[in-house]
């Protein structure tokens, strides 16, 4: 009998698989602080410093699908211990590089390896607590992965400026050892199955999802579809889909089974969980651009505004779990989520260039919330229905839908940002001009002529501003609507009986 078959649970199992996973989603925000020393160290621009960025993000988003297949070859347990072998040696490689091409290619490496993180600790956890307790599960792992990314940035600054960049990748060490030695002595071994490996399916999943990303991630610095590179991607990332998608259902020994799809709970709630982090992280990866070249925050300032959000968010998947998806419907649970991170996003659509802390970290705040309210029923719903054998299979496929979700709301952001201070410069610039009486207004406190070249000047960069204030302000209010419109698809998604939830798959 299982431990949570007997009703007991494992502790050791319990946190070593939770520092497996925040291994994974602390150095997807720690490394971002020391990006720009990595620039400086190896004299690279910053395109070329990004690699280092999306290198690591293509390799786990190709990978991460492979988790249920590769975990029936090779064991749960082995792929865990040598996944979080890897990335701890990879790591250490990365923080000895001594050349950009030398460290992406190792982050490449260690992108692959932190794939199987998520979904394997996931599907652990899972299976450690029994059918009444897996509520207490979620709250555990979801307050795990989302505290890691609020701490990256502030220890990656940390680390980043009192020792050396190198750092950032070496604190990954001590953690990956010491869930290693927990893994290796409580994680019980497990049943293998002689799988035929498809190299065909393989391949053209590779092909599909790392074009698809490399697009989403360069896309605008390539300057999108004028750029040869950007149209041979997007073609790539066409074929190497829709051949993927022909192969995997006319195989039977297909590397990913996108049949799951035809559960219904499982396909509804991966889009709502696409469209949900689209409208999360998208408005995530603005904001520190917004308040460090807009509104003047100082870097530190501006890391502190995530930690009212982490706050919110640890005591929403807290709640959520160990309470209230036990007592209400999880699609209610999930609108109420939804509903609250289109308010974050429609209050940060409306402040102004004089917006201070609160103002900023409120919405933030009321995001968090959402975020327990959304991550934990979305998981309860989609993995309803699939059977225990499927389980590592189907967490790979969410958490790439979640990655992907992710990348589009990045991506995205980035062009309307960049679209709306084009357009919204085109306008000011016709409306706003010296002779305007509210331009007058503006310039006589500073004791300039409208036409002369110093006033022209100083009014040029705050049309400037003000036009790329409205581009954040549109993406923000966009983002609520996208949000509000992921809410229709809960009423088509059948409700799970309360207190029999099968599922634990957050992040």
């Amino acid at each position: 009998m299982t431990p949570a078959a007997s009703g007991h649970v494992n502790m050791v199992i319990v946190i070593a698989v939770v520092l497996s996973a925040i291994l994974e989603v602390l150095d997807s925000t720690i490394v971002n602080v020391a990006l720009p020393h990595i620039q400086a160290a190896f004299g690279a621009t910053t395109d070329q410093a990004t690699w280092i960025l999306t290198s690591y993000i293509v390799s786990a988003v190709v990978i991460m699908p492979l988790t249920g297949f590769v975990a029936r070859r090779v064991g749960r347990r082995r792929l865990i211990l040598t996944a979080v072998t890897g990335f701890a040696v990879m790591s250490m490689m990365c923080g000895m590089s001594w050349s950009l091409e030398v460290i992406v290619a190792f982050r490449l490496a260690q992108g692959m390896f932190g794939a199987f993180l998520i979904p394997l600790s996931q599907s652990i956890l899972f299976d450690a607590f029994p059918r009444e307790k897996r509520g207490q599960a979620m709250a555990i792992f979801g307050l795990g992965v989302v505290v890691a990314p609020v701490l990256g940035p502030t220890v990656g600054a940390i680390l980043t400026e009192y020792f050396s960049w190198r750092m950032v990748f070496f604190v990954n060490l001590p953690v990956a050892a010491l869930a290693l030695l927990l893994l290796a002595g409580e994680l019980p071994e497990d049943k293998t199955e002689e799988v035929q490996i498809d190299w065909k399916g393989l391949a053209l999943l590779a092909v599909g999802i790392g074009c698809l990303q490399f697009v989403l991630d360069q896309g605008e610095t390539l300057d999108w579809m004028s750029s040869r590179v950007i149209q041979v991607a997007v073609i790539a990332a066409i074929l190497g889909a829709f051949g993927f998608i022909f192969h995997a259902l006319t195989s039977r020994n297909s590397v990913v089974d996108l049949r799951l799809f035809a559960d219904r709970n499982f396909a509804l709630c991966n889009l709502i969980i696409a469209g949900f982090a689209v409208s999360l992280f998208g408005g995530i990866a603005i904001l520190p651009t917004l308040v460090q070249s807009l509104l003047d925050f100082p870097v530190i300032a501006s890391g502190h505004l995530f930690i009212p959000r982490g706050l919110t968010a640890g005591l929403s998947m807290v709640l959520t779990g160990a309470v209230l998806v036990n007592r209400f419907d999880p699609r209610l649970l999930a609108g109420i989520g939804l509903l609250l991170t289109a308010i974050g996003n429609f209050m940060m659509g409306a402040i102004n260039l004089n917006a201070g802390f609160w103002e900023l970290a409120w919405p933030g705040a009321i995001s968090g919330l959402g975020m327990g309210l959304v991550f934990v029923p979305m998981s309860i719903l989609a993995f309803e229905s699939i059977s225990k054998g499927r389980q590592d299979e189907a967490s790979g496929l969410f958490n790439v839908t979640r990655q992907l979700g992710s990348s589009v709301g990045i991506s995205l952001v980035g062009t309307w940002v960049v679209r709306g201070l084009q357009t919204n410069t085109a306008v000011l610039s016709q409306n706003v001009t010296p002779y305007n009486p509210a331009a007058q207004a503006y310039l006589s406190p500073l004791g300039l002529a409208p036409d002369s070249a110093e006033g022209a000047a100083i009014l040029g960069q705050e049309i400037m501003k003000q036009a790329e204030m409205i581009s954040y302000l549109t993406v923000f209010n966009n983002l609520g609507l996208l949000a509000l419109a992921t809410i229709p698809l809960l009423f088509f998604c059948r409700a799970p009986k309360l207190g029999s939830h099968v599922a634990a798959h957050v992040h």
